[in-house]
């Protein structure tokens, strides 16, 4: 079944994981066999895959490759994503709720 073989390293996040997990779950219920979270990601990657014209399947992949730029940019522009709050310096006197508070009434 699998004579010609690559290992790869996928991230993803623990939400898709957990969904992953649970469909492995009912599979196995429903199969009355063994199914491993591998072969329910290999699985989905192959049938996702055969809909490569699906709007919906390039609108997640626009929307990772995005996330991607964003975070590898974020060295270029001080080390911050966009969207993300600066860290308070050591030496700022106020804390996190005067800063929030002022925030609020402007």
């Amino acid at each position: 079944m699998f004579a010609n073989k690559t290992r790869v390293l996928l991230i993803v996040s623990q939400d898709i994981l957990d969904r992953a997990r649970v469909f492995a779950g009912r599979a196995t219920t429903t199969l009355k066999l063994p199914v491993s979270l591998q072969i329910v990601l290999r699985a989905l990657i192959e049938e996702g895959l055969k809909w490569a014209d699906n709007p919906a399947l390039l609108a997640n992949v626009e929307g990772q490759a995005k996330a991607v730029r964003r975070i590898r940019s974020a060295p270029r522009r001080g080390g911050r994503a966009e969207g993300e709050r600066e860290e308070r310096r050591s030496g700022d006197r106020r804390g996190p709720n005067v800063l929030e508070r002022h925030r609020r009434r402007t």
